[in-house]
């Protein structure tokens, strides 16, 4: 099993800033990517920004640009840095982990980000 505790979400006007993080704990994988996905109301769940392992990223055209991917892999720990937020930003952003070795996935309970004035 692996557990996923996201923080960071909340209110922000558009034009800010916002730093999203999720630490996995238990049975980490020796080799795992993670990503950030979000869900807007009525909309399906999308990729923002996925990182592997070996640090290669790739990002949703929405946020690009805006937004940076990392991960502290001594920590097992995942960041999302969000720039100039905007209102359709506004989601509750999740947290997925996929393993390797073994070969598992699991998601966080996700975090709320509300970009208005």
């Amino acid at each position: 099993q692996v557990q996923l505790v996201e923080s960071g979400g909340g209110l922000v006007q558009p034009g800010g800033s916002l730093r999203l993080s999720c630490s996995a704990s238990g049975s980490i994988s020796r080799i795992y990517t993670m990503a950030w996905y979000r869900q807007a109301p009525g909309k399906e769940r999308e990729l923002v920004a996925v990182i592997a392992n070996g640090g290669q990223t790739n990002y949703a055209d929405s946020v690009k640009g805006r937004s940076t991917i990392s991960r502290d892999n001594a920590k097992n720990t995942v960041y999302l840095q969000m720039n100039s937020l905007k209102p359709e930003d506004t989601a509750v952003y999740y947290c997925n982990y996929k393993g390797l070795f073994p070969r598992n996935e699991y998601w966080g309970q996700g975090t709320q980000v509300t970009v208005s004035s």
